[in-house]
């Protein structure tokens, strides 16, 4: 089964509590332009992320907001922050990296919320179904061409509405010649 790929640059996702500090009180995501995954969009919202080392401006934020504050970086990302963040699905933010997040009207440093996302695939449950898939929470994905590969552990991120899609970070993608958009494989176990 073919599925269509979404490339991730890094990106944050925040609480009204911290969107508020970062950029003052009743302040509300604008948004920039839609995402394939039912109700998520891009905000025209920018903010810097700070480590140790180093710091990356005009890092957007997500929408809408969450429950949580989660920093999605690449490996490439942490040379310059000077982190080391755990691979993990969204959501799963216990021991993972301290960063901070600077706005324009506030600071917010966060103890732990700071990952690389998992490669995973949107799918709603009704694909799930369809493609006998309930039991499964990981699969391989086959890429073709020049610099094609078997990638492991794709995770299944299922939801009602999902639009199936396969999120890799610019790392794989850049490393495998993956662009926005481009097909490749889903290969069950």
């Amino acid at each position: 089964m073919k599925i269509s790929v979404g490339v991730s640059n890094r990106h944050i996702h925040l609480t009204k509590e911290s969107l508020e500090i970062l950029f003052g009180s009743n302040y509300n995501l604008e948004i920039l332009k839609g995402l394939k995954q039912p109700g998520q969009f891009a905000s025209s919202s920018l903010v810097t992320i700070k480590g140790p080392k180093g710091q990356i401006e005009n890092v957007r934020i997500l929408g809408p907001l969450r429950e949580y504050n989660q920093v999605e970086v690449s490996k490439t990302d942490c040379y310059t922050l000077g982190i080391n963040p755990p691979v993990r699905n969204s959501g799963d933010l216990k021991g993972s990296s301290p960063i901070t997040i600077i706005g324009p009207k506030g600071e917010l440093h966060l103890e732990e919320g700071c990952i690389i996302a998992t490669r995973h695939i949107h799918i709603s449950y009704r694909d799930l179904e369809k493609l006998h898939l309930e039991k499964v929470s990981k699969v391989k994905i086959k890429i073709d061409g020049e610099k094609g590969a078997i990638l492991d552990n794709v995770y299944l991120k299922p939801s009602e509405n999902g639009c199936l899609e396969l999120h890799l970070d610019t790392d794989d993608a850049n490393a495998h010649l993956v662009k926005q958009d481009d097909l490749v494989e889903v290969i069950y176990e």
